[in-house]
């Protein structure tokens, strides 16, 4: 009988980049690491991090829009190797994971229980990773198995770090919108972190045919190099882009909009290129969500808004990410002592992509 090899040391400290103070720059801090022997629950993973992602939720959690106890560790988009499991959890040590958001549901709610896929949006759960418990920007991190993904070969760990919310969201919005193979999309805001996964998604995975709407230079050339069929600068008069969309698709507009900028008119754009009965899916998170009514009222244009993958649709993201060869636009910096230089380069708002940190090279490397 093969003995298993023992479980890895985890050490009693660790590096985390954390909020300590709203709306200041993060702080790099050696805090105890999330697991001390029985105090991983039934359905905990430890992670050993590999590489984490910095998201525009990220800023909101610095300003406190959540509501959150400080100091926290940041990030809700890691990915790594698992090195302790609860006993109640189907993954094992060395497991490459997708860390998950949600920590904790209910189990017993509606969407917990109500067989259609909407675990994400459990009101009882205990809070989220990155968020309200401690995240990824760390050497370890504590995550509910339940909503962490195993990572597919063809995906690396590098790759399923900004997957972690970046894909899980567009990839559910993507789904929402409901069109059949060779009908046109329009997604607004296809140059960014979301937006090039979007325009991917979108014509590799589902047939379907891609209205780029950009209002940045960066954004706009981002769009055009994963194959927008179509690129609009959403800077130009909005009469102006409503026909060259209709021109693009023939007359009619899109079929649907996905929104993905939350830039003042974002949404009314969405409507407006939207074809007569279309939908247009909202996942930018602005203050308000401003639409003329003319703009879906007498277009019968339906409004939904769209959050996070469920478990499921996870695992069919992470899926199509292999199968098609979905390429992750990173910017790659090395150690959490680089965050000072990832939130500069975020800040100027030149970053195509995703800005990733490596936190522990030697799984990166170990992939190669």
């Amino acid at each position: 009988m093969t003995q298993q090899a023992p479980p890895p040391s985890i050490p009693d400290q660790m590096q985390a980049i954390q909020v300590v103070e709203r709306n200041q720059p993060y702080q790099l801090r050696t805090v105890p690491v999330p697991f001390t022997g029985e105090e991983l629950g039934s359905h905990d993973l430890l992670v050993k991090v590999a590489a984490a992602s910095y998201c525009h939720t990220d800023g909101m959690v610095a300003a406190g829009i959540f509501g959150e106890e400080l100091p926290i560790t940041a990030s809700h988009e890691g990915a790594g190797t698992v090195v302790r499991v609860g006993n109640a959890s189907k993954f094992q040590v060395g497991d490459r994971v997708m860390c998950g958001q949600l920590f904790h549901p209910c189990g017993v709610c509606g969407d917990c229980r109500g067989g259609r896929q909407e675990e994400q949006y459990c009101t009882g759960v205990e809070g989220h990773v990155g968020v309200h418990i401690d995240g990824c920007f760390a050497e370890y991190v504590r995550v509910d198995a339940r909503s962490a993904t195993k990572v597919p070969r063809g995906v690396s760990l590098l790759d399923a770090a900004p997957l972690a919310c970046a894909g899980r969201t567009v990839w559910r919005a993507v789904q929402q919108v409901g069109l059949q193979r060779g009908q046109w999309v329009a997604i607004v805001g296809s140059g960014g972190g979301l937006g090039h996964l979007g325009i991917q998604f979108a014509k590799k995975a589902l047939g379907l045919r891609v209205i780029g709407i950009e209002a940045r230079d960066e954004g706009l050339e981002l769009s055009r190099e994963f194959e927008a069929d179509a690129v609009l600068d959403a800077r130009k008069d909005k009469a102006e882009v409503v026909a060259e969309a209709q021109r693009a698709t023939e007359g009619s507009g899109a079929d649907a909009t996905i929104v993905l900028s939350d830039a003042k008119g974002a949404a009314a754009l969405g409507c407006a290129v939207t074809r007569m009965h279309g939908t247009v899916v909202q996942v930018a998170q602005p203050d308000e969500v401003c639409i003329p009514f003319q703009e879906f009222v007498f277009r019968d244009i339906r409004v939904k808004g769209s959050l996070l993958c469920s478990p499921k649709e996870s695992r069919s993201m992470l899926e199509a990410v292999a199968e098609h060869g979905i390429e992750v636009k990173t910017n790659v910096f090395r150690g959490l002592e680089s965050i000072d230089e990832l939130m500069a380069k975020v800040k100027e708002g030149k970053i195509q992509g995703k800005a990733v940190i490596v936190v522990d090279q030697e799984q990166i490397d170990a992939e190669k």
